[in-house]
């Protein structure tokens, strides 16, 4: 096992990869330490879900399963980049491409009938969503912003946009039919083994899982979204912005929740243009339209239809997006809707950006309007509304004079994984649902009708009494207020809870500030302590974490890229994840289009400095101590002197922050006065003097389109060769490798 597992991944972390790994090696590699690269690339685990049918050339490692097992290792210690949670569309495009490199793959059976099928649908569903983070997430969420990064944010204050006096900005959820409003929770006293079964009207009875396990202290929950109560609210929430004249956009989690999200999805699209779904159903069943891949699947698949039929269509389409209200758009220029790509439908990132825009979203035209974001399940619309709500009583937040809100976040064992693994369904038909035991007791019952989502999640008893300890920890060390965002009012909050205040009581909380307050009225509070300037810690369940870890950080710092999140392992190593993937997509792209990345690498050197402190200690190593206390001076520097990508082209990209971070890093070695630091003095002497030379070289390459090989698998020569533009500074570093091999 190498000292630190570095992953590649996909998209802009994947791209920048190709520049900053050969200089983590370099560096590294001077003190003794060896760091290695596990590919859970999208194209990887597709691959490797098939090595088995693949000639032996073609086959991967398996590096996801390699990394599971490492994470139940003491001295695990991995750096996790963002990587793609795929939607349908993204996986149908990333096995096109691959069968178009020469990998024999079958397509993605939508409606798998034969062996053949059901055995590949099996294989691409563990690829699918969000598929890593619940295998590598072996512990909970330390996520938080450090010093150096704060005080860069104060003195470098992004321009946030007020919300004018009479916005009639709004969030919109429903009020029954939800998951919310269905859920029901119960927490085992003994060890169970479930199974869940769906009984049709007709009296048929199909099991949809058997043996799930659970163990004392366990919960396990189960709710389902009404899809006729779904398509009325839709509806009406349509007619609603019409006459409100608002920007209409829905916000959602289509990658990471990949069974419940797309299918809520498709209802939006189906609401909205319910008249091309009527007049056209035949046409469009024929060419295998699904209103859940989006309307970018559509009109792509129309295109299989003959030219009158496709004009007709289109022309239905217009005639909709005439009496509708109008769309929000995440591409104004390109004429992409919110209701173009499921896995564009960020929540987490689309919210945040449309409230520190002043609550507006782009029209069509690129015009920045009022919106009504709807978000149809009540249960964390509620902390959007709030924060809403908040910041039109109080005024914008002030970057340079506000504080931080951390995170402790509950993920631990895969902890509510809700809508996006093998508890969750779409009913076929009417009937009932059943929880059961092994004695056929029933725990849980639902009438469905057919189209309901029906779900469960599962959270483990040491998950839960590790993130509590977690939270006690922070609020120990930084001597900030604590509090819970749990609802008395949810099912299964109530039984979290009891949890929670019990190991409060027995754990002794003298000297600390701790509260439970339910989501809106936690997110006005911590509102409130931004505002006076203070920081404070929010301790939420998993899917709170991915939204709140995105929410604040983007109101504070403009983006989410710039935490540090740690995630300690149940058995005692750590994940150190970077920034937040939101704009990889957008950003990959500037690169084809344009060869300039402004991927801001500084989650990645924030990972490395805390990876190395953990190294430090488990080996007892004087040298990681020392690489890692100059790179966070490095980065301190880094910062000082604004060396961050920016977005406009032929400007500072990710390849020149990535040459001035190795100058600063080297540098702060080189005046260590320490025997490593003596190893880096001729190559800091070397950047120094031939920064110019270097900027010059990697801005030259810019302003022009670049072919890397591939999308979801770049040709590894073809994007080294783009991302590492400049000679001089690749010969510096292959010096100082060869120097260190003689050393």
């Amino acid at each position: 096992m190498s000292d630190i597992v570095y992953t590649r991944t996909d998209e802009s972390p994947l791209l920048a990869s190709y520049s900053l790994f050969p200089i983590l090696q370099a560096f590294l590699r001077a003190g003794g330490i060896e760091i290695t690269q596990a590919d859970i690339g999208l194209a990887a685990r597709i691959i490797a879900a098939f090595n088995d049918k693949l000639p032996p050339d073609l086959r991967v490692s398996d590096d996801l399963e390699m990394l599971r097992n490492l994470t139940q290792k003491k001295r695990a210690n991995i750096i996790k980049l963002p990587n793609i949670s795929a939607s349908l569309p993204q996986l149908n495009a990333a096995i096109a491409e691959l069968r178009a490199k020469g990998y024999d793959l079958p397509p993605y059976p939508s409606e798998p009938k034969t062996p053949e099928e059901k055995d590949a649908a099996a294989r691409y569903a563990k690829v699918l969503g969000s598929a890593v983070n619940p295998v590598l997430r072996e512990g909970n969420s330390d996520r938080r912003c450090v010093g150096a990064v704060k005080r860069y944010a104060r003195e470098n204050p992004y321009k946030i946009t007020p919300f004018e006096k009479d916005s009639k900005t709004e969030v919109a959820y429903m009020k029954g039919g939800d998951f919310y409003s269905s859920e029901r929770s119960i927490s085992f006293e003994t060890d169970e083994n479930l199974r869940v079964e769906f009984i049709s009207k007709s009296g048929e009875k199909r099991v949809l899982k058997e043996n799930l396990a659970v163990e004392k202290g366990d919960i396990i929950d189960a709710s389902f979204m009404s899809a006729s109560k779904l398509d009325a609210f839709i509806k009406e929430r349509i007619a609603d912005a019409k006459a409100k004249n608002l920007l209409f956009s829905v916000h959602l989690k289509a990658s990471m929740m990949k069974v419940s999200d797309p299918v809520i999805f498709g209802h939006f699209v189906k609401n909205f243009f319910a008249e091309v779904f009527e007049e056209f159903k035949g046409e469009l069943k024929s060419v295998n339209v699904s209103e859940n891949n989006g309307l970018k699947d559509l009109f792509a698949r129309i295109l299989n239809l003959p030219q009158a039929t496709q004009e007709k269509i289109k022309a239905k389409f217009d005639e909709i997006y005439a009496k509708r209200p109008n769309l929000a758009m995440v591409n104004s220029a390109a004429g992409v809707t919110n209701l173009h790509v499921p896995s564009d439908v960020i929540i987490d990132a689309s919210m945040p950006a449309m409230i520190k825009n002043g609550g507006k979203m782009w029209d069509k035209e690129g015009i920045a309007r009022e919106t009504k974001a709807v978000i149809p399940d009540k249960t964390y619309a509620v902390v959007y509304e709030a924060a809403i709500e908040d910041i039109k009583a109080n005024g914008a937040l002030d970057p340079a004079k506000i504080g931080s809100v951390s995170n402790v976040g509950l993920m631990a064992k895969k902890a509510e994984e809700y809508g996006s693994h093998d508890k969750t369904f779409v009913i076929s038909e009417a009937g009932e649902a059943r929880v059961l035991n092994a004695k056929d007791e029933i725990l849980f019952k639902f009438e469905l009708e057919k189209g309901d989502i029906f779900r469960m999640t599962q959270v483990k008893d040491i998950a839960v009494r590790n993130w509590v300890e977690l939270a006690l920890k922070r609020a120990k060390i930084t001597g900030q207020k604590a509090i819970f965002w749990l609802d008395e009012n949810r099912a299964h909050d109530r039984e979290i809870l009891k949890k929670v205040r019990a190991q409060l009581a027995s754990a002794g909380t003298g000297g600390l500030d701790i509260e439970i307050l339910s989501p809106a009225v936690a997110c006005k509070k911590s509102l409130e302590i931004m505002r006076r300037g203070e920081d404070c810690i929010s301790v939420t369940g998993n899917v709170l974490r991915d939204y709140l870890t995105d929410l604040f950080p983007i109101l504070e710092l403009e983006t989410s890229a710039k935490m540090l999140s740690i995630v300690p392992l149940l058995e005692g190593g750590s994940i150190f994840e970077t920034g937040a993937g939101g704009s990889a997509p957008r950003l990959a792209e500037q690169l084809l289009e344009q060869n300039h990345l402004s991927w801001d690498s500084l989650g990645e050197f924030l990972a490395l400095g805390a990876s190395l402190e953990q190294l430090a200690g488990f080996k007892q190593s004087p040298e990681a101590q020392i690489l890692a206390d100059a790179l966070n001076a490095a980065v301190e520097c880094y910062l000082k002197e604004n060396k961050v990508p920016r977005f406009e082209a032929l400007q500072l990209d990710t390849r020149t922050s990535h040459f001035y971070i190795a100058l600063y890093w080297a540098s702060e070695l080189a005046a260590s006065g320490t025997q490593l630091g003596d190893k880096f003095k001729l190559v800091a002497q070397n950047l120094a003097q031939n920064e110019s030379a270097i900027v010059t070289e990697i801005n030259a390459a810019q302003g022009r389109k670049v072919d890397i090989g591939g999308y979801y698998k770049p040709d590894d020569k073809k994007a080294s060769a783009v991302m590492r533009p400049s000679a001089t500074f690749n010969q510096i570093l292959q010096n100082q490798i060869l120097q260190n091999q003689i050393l």
